[in-house]
């Protein structure tokens, strides 16, 4: 009975703070590293995680698609690119949260170069490091903020909104640069966007029986 009441005082007073104006600013800091570092003993319930939610999934495709060795040295590389883009986000959110709270309160005010400030630190400290997982990220991001600059700029009326939508040309470009650069330059390309395209574009150019035609992509090696 005591011990039912000590949980119940402790659960109030955590709940308690957890409500309390001035610590939430260090609580949402705290927070955003909660979000972003799940470990992958937490893969069954990372339904609402933001680092294994992204990471697992892919690495998990792009392991077993398009990377040679044992079973054991797959899962360990799906394990490594799991954590470590777990730990990235984990760091990047506490680095960011903590500058933008701490230019607020030495200004006394918000203002937008906090958040491009803090992301640049934030980024250069996280994800400055040139490896695959940055790369892929990083690339990521490049892509998005490009359209987010373009639908702002026509928001803002720096270039003019165009009548017809412009997909089908930003596709047309896209796909077009992509394979001339993959087919004559292709170091040029990320190592795992050129493993996909040779697995597409290259491997698909040969075979020697039924194995390797349509229940393999290469025929096995022979022991």
């Amino acid at each position: 009975m005591a011990a039912s009441s000590l949980a119940e005082t402790l659960l109030y007073t955590v709940n308690h703070l957890l409500r309390e104006e001035k610590y939430k600013t260090l609580l949402a800091v705290i927070k955003g590293f909660r979000n972003g570092a799940v470990w992958v003993s937490n893969f069954v319930s990372a339904a609402g995680r933001y680092g294994v939610k992204i990471r697992a999934p892919h690495a998990f495709v792009m392991t077993f698609l398009f990377k040679n060795g044992s079973l054991q040295d797959k899962v360990r590389a799906i394990i490594q690119a799991t954590y470590t883009h777990s730990r990235n986000l984990a760091c990047f959110v506490f680095i960011y949260k903590g500058l933008v709270a701490l230019q607020r309160w030495l200004q006394k005010r918000t203002l937008q170069s906090h958040s491009f400030l803090a992301g640049c630190v934030g980024g250069w400290i996280v994800f400055g490091d040139n490896n695959h997982i940055n790369s892929q990220i990083n690339m990521y991001l490049l892509s998005r903020i490009i359209f987010g600059l373009v639908r702002l700029a026509a928001e803002k009326g720096y270039i003019p909104q165009t009548k017809h939508d412009p997909f089908p040309v930003f596709a047309t470009l896209v796909w077009g640069i992509v394979l001339w650069l993959f087919e004559y330059h292709p170091h040029t390309l990320q190592p795992s966007l050129q493993s996909s395209m040779n697995y597409l574009y290259h491997d698909s150019n040969t075979w020697h029986d039924i194995t390797d035609f349509l229940i393999y992509n290469k025929r096995p090696l022979q022991k």
